[in-house]
């Protein structure tokens, strides 16, 4: 798989690091050119100081130079210096007689540099020539080349430290630059991610960049069709549900009268009795897809929300559980305080009745289950503790999931803890999963205080 930020780098690193060593290339010869031409000009200086010590004796040219001159000319602490005057048929006048060979076709008074052999070193030669009276003198200035290698070092080495150090700044600059026009993609992809499965809300069109525009659109289009589909659906479950409910509350009301008119008769009143129990299983399954359909988040409609007392809506519930809790011998209690929420009736008798009968069913014969509500400094909570098997940590996001189900030896259908989830998102409320003090498990709904001002069909 490819990456933007890499292709990113490479294209903006690679064509920026070419382009710079070119340019210190570059900065390097015109660094060295001008040292070079000094050197020579010193050369040639050192020339020109012996041309008036030049003079005519007769028919041939003598130099008035001394030892002491000569030694002058050849001071230096890096190099060592040659020097050589001939005459036109090459008569060494002065000098070093081992000096290479001077060029015969230099124009008057015109220094030549030029790269030479001297003794085995290379050297740097400054050749000219000047006339005395009628004769051409030529004259040589050599110099070994410790001098310019070590400016050369000097050069290329503060040049290498200044363009890798260049080189470093650019590369970081252009890697936060890459970085932080990444920003939205990455803020994109965290964004998706936090979001749960059921939210198909569209994502912001207002503050991305305007190259990441058509992708957010693109992708708000395809959550536009993904919720009309998911709407589509909830919808025909919803119907589906609420068709199949009246026949089925029917059926088991004939299978009931049934069941009385057979009961001296086993055979029958076993058959009888187990349909019984799986049209009640049925009427279950569609009343939880009648809620779910209802505490879907995109359908909720927040006017319906009203201040409720938390206790009364508790005491409902348990009397529907009594019987289920005793034929498990499990000792159903409860632990109320005075408790309001801000929350829609039907929707949090839902909430407490699976709750509470999904405690029932994982908690073991002669087990216990506890209903406590507490009006907390945050809020109201509502709480289960049972004395199950407990649940893993890596289980404790996966129970939320429809469908999903801890123990496929338990009936039900896996709707239960999906219908709390979408309620208490509903409310603004959050779920927390805790192990039990005797083991078992404490799912606790806590819901913010209800605000100021909320109708209420409670006295104040």
């Amino acid at each position: 798989m490819s990456s933007i930020r890499i292709s990113l780098l490479k294209w903006l690193i690679v064509p920026l690091l070419i382009v710079n060593f070119v340019g210190a290339g570059l900065t390097y010869w015109l660094a060295w050119i001008p040292a070079q031409i000094a050197f020579d000009q010193s050369l040639a200086d050192a020339g020109w100081a012996m041309i008036p010590r030049l003079h005519e004796a007769g028919a041939e040219v003598e130099i008035d130079l001394s030892k002491q001159a000569e030694q002058v000319l050849r001071v230096d602490h890096f190099d060592a210096i040659f020097l050589a005057v001939r005459d036109r048929q090459g008569k060494l006048l002065a000098g070093d007689a081992d000096f290479p060979v001077l060029p015969q076709n230099e124009q008057l008074n015109d220094p030549t540099p030029y790269d030479g052999l001297m003794r085995g070193e290379p050297v740097r030669v400054v050749a000219l020539k000047t006339m005395i009276g009628n004769q051409p003198v030529f004259i040589g200035v050599a110099e070994t080349l410790r001098k310019r290698t070590h400016i050369r070092s000097v050069i290329f080495f503060a040049l290498l430290l200044l363009e890798g150090v260049l080189a470093l700044v650019l590369i970081a600059a252009i890697w936060l630059a890459v970085s932080k026009g990444l920003l939205p993609l990455k803020k994109m992809k965290l964004d998706l991610n936090a979001r749960s499965a059921d939210d198909l809300s569209a994502l912001d069109e207002q503050h991305v960049p305007l190259e990441l525009s058509p992708v957010v659109k693109a992708i708000n289009g395809l959550l536009d069709k993904v919720q009309l589909d998911a709407k589509a659906q909830q919808n025909f479950l919803a119907n589906v549900a609420h068709q199949l409910r009246t026949p089925l509350a029917g059926f088991r009301t004939q299978l009931e009268w049934l069941l009385q008119k057979h009961a001296n008769e086993p055979e029958s009143a076993y058959s009888i009795a187990l349909m019984t129990s799986s049209t009640e299983r049925m009427i279950r399954q569609t009343n939880q897809l009648l809620t779910l359909a209802r505490a879907e988040p995109a359908k909720f409609e927040k006017e319906r929300l009203r201040v409720v007392d938390l206790n009364k809506l508790v005491e409902e519930s348990i009397q529907h559980f009594v019987e289920q809790a005793h034929k498990k011998n499990i000792d159903l209690g409860f632990n109320l305080q005075p408790t309001r929420v801000m929350g829609d009736h039907f929707l949090l008798r839902d909430l407490i009745d699976n709750l509470v009968d999904n405690a029932i069913r994982y908690s073991p014969l002669n087990g216990t289950v506890t209903v406590n509500t507490l009006q907390g400094k945050d809020g109201g909570v509502f709480s289960v503790e049972d004395s199950g098997a407990g649940i893993a940590p890596s289980e404790q996001e996966l129970i939320f999931n429809r469908h999903h189900r801890l123990d496929d030896s338990v009936a039900g259908n896996g709707l239960g803890l999906a219908i709390v989830r979408d309620i208490a998102k509903d409310h603004g409320a959050r779920i927390t999963v805790e192990p039990g003090a005797v083991g078992g498990t404490i799912f606790s709904v806590h819901f913010p205080f209800p605000i100021l001002g909320t109708p209420s069909k409670l006295p104040a």
